[in-house]
């Protein structure tokens, strides 16, 4: 199977690779958000080459899907027939062609399966009934079934309701791609920019494949956004409307509980998110933030020492983040907006929080270098109760915020301080003095007993001076550019 063009995924190909060796028929499910690539992953693995292979037309009624699967059995089988009735005659149809190939393998590959179950449309227990049925059982049948509408493809194909529960061999959830990834990404177009400028591309476009693509090698990063999101008529000038619209029935629903999270950058609970999108706290809501983490938009997490009933949801997508802080307001306003705010100081303020963001994606860098990689850890954040309250005086106790905490199971708490800046970060009198009654503040408020240890997480390091030594780890940005 071919493999050259494939960036990163080793895990993937391993597991494909697995399936096709099996002598075995295997149901391989492979999802993902929209965009990541699960469809070139699997077209360049198998080189294209398939037995048969439908995809589902977004938004249309079955008697077109089933047109389509018609003209898909024609192309394949070198006959000409009539559209099926419904998908049991369809599934019937494919189940005869598969049966006079002569192959040792026999590749069918179903894209963007979720459109094809339109409503009332029987597309599901068809499926069942070819796959329990008949394919199962052949010993030569590869069905990938892929699709970015996740909770679907998770919901109908990997739950524990309906007769495919437990029928799926493997399940590649496809992710974006890491900063490493992005890396050889952009050096397979000819791109060559520095670490700081893929940082930067990755906290707009968040290693999301397609995104990346749209990349002009001849230009710099700043005219290549420009390009892409601000001119009018951009490449993915309406590529915000689209991207939830496909994925999600109730979209509107979904944007708002999304907007809500954009302007509060901690996070909100679920009581919060209710309040602020007029959502009902009840499974709906539930169901909502369910489809938004399955999709990778939204981020769980926990703060420090809370119950598990206190998750905070907070907007992890980086499109979306970006998307809500400049393009929803700026575009076709001013085609260089991007290159004209250089200067802007809302620009520092995006680029910190986002660069935690990008953090708490590689987390694993951040582990090995911090040589824990096998030690188990929780992560979390925390923020202390006491209201910072500088009016009156020294002796107020200020409070403290701490956005990524390594709790590690050999009793050390790493707090982590994350600073992304075009220099080495210089700590000064007053930073320093922060830094000691953030970590005071936590020891005290949770009786930690367990060591705590300062870790700075920076673009280019920690400026060595008199204040620098409360430092007790370092992480860079190259280290979070390992494989």
């Amino acid at each position: 199977m071919s493999q050259k063009n494939i960036i990163g995924r080793k895990y993937e190909i391993a597991q494909l690779q697995g399936c096709l060796d099996s002598g075995e028929s295997e149901l391989v499910v492979v999802y993902g958000r929209r965009r990541v690539g699960k469809t070139f992953l699997v077209n360049e693995f198998f080189d294209n080459h398939f037995d048969f292979k439908l995809t589902g037309v977004f938004n249309e009624p079955t008697k077109v899907q089933l047109g389509r699967f018609a003209a898909s059995m024609d192309e394949y089988s070198g006959t000409h027939s009539e559209a099926p009735e419904n998908w049991f005659k369809a599934f019937d149809a494919l189940k005869m062609y598969l049966k006079s190939l002569h192959k040792k393998r026999k590749i069918v590959f179903i894209d963007e399966m979720p459109w094809l179950d339109t409503t009332n449309s029987g597309f599901v227990p068809a499926l069942e009934a070819f796959w329990n049925g008949w394919a199962a059982a052949q010993r030569d049948i590869v069905l990938i079934a892929c699709g970015s509408a996740t909770s679907w493809m998770t919901d109908k194909l990997l739950g524990d309701k309906g007769g495919l529960f437990n029928r799926s061999s493997v399940r590649l959830f496809v992710q974006p791609f890491t900063l490493h990834e992005t890396e050889l990404y952009l050096k397979s177009k000819g791109i060559d920019w520095t670490r700081y400028d893929i940082a930067e591309c990755y906290m707009i476009m968040g290693g999301i494949p397609f995104y990346l693509k749209q990349l002009n090698a001849k230009w710099s990063f700043s005219q290549n956004i420009d390009n892409m999101f601000f001119r009018k008529n951009a490449v993915l000038w309406d590529e915000f409307d689209h991207l939830y619209h496909s994925l999600f029935k109730q979209a509107d629903a979904h944007i708002a509980i999304v907007e809500a999270l954009a302007k509060k950058k901690m996070g909100l609970t679920r009581l919060e998110i209710a309040k602020e999108t007029k959502v009902p706290i009840n499974g709906k809501l539930s169901k909502f933030l369910r489809n938004l983490e399955i999709n990778g938009f939204v981020l769980p997490y926990q703060f420090f020492g809370k119950k598990k009933q206190e998750t905070i949801y907070q907007l992890s997508d980086f499109y979306s983040m970006f998307y809500f802080a400049y393009i929803k307001e700026n575009y076709g306003k001013d085609e260089h907006f991007w290159t004209n705010g250089l200067d802007n100081p809302s620009r520092s303020a995006w680029a910190g929080f986002t660069f935690e963001q990008l953090c708490k994606n590689h987390l694993e860098q951040i582990k090995r270098k911090l040589g824990i990689a096998g030690v188990l850890t929780e992560t979390s954040s925390w923020f202390s109760k006491i209201k910072d309250d500088s009016d009156k005086g020294e002796k107020q106790k200020r409070g403290a915020q701490i956005d990524l905490l390594i709790d590690r199971r050999d009793r050390v708490i790493n707090l982590c301080e994350i600073k992304f800046s075009i220099n080495d970060y210089m700590i000064d009198a007053d930073y320093e003095k922060a830094l000691r009654n953030k970590i005071d503040a936590f020891k005290r408020e949770t009786a930690t007993k367990k060591s705590v240890q300062l870790t700075m997480i920076t673009t280019y390091g920690v400026k060595k001076n008199k204040y620098s030594n409360r430092v007790q780890s370092e992480v860079v940005l190259n280290d979070l550019f390992e494989e």
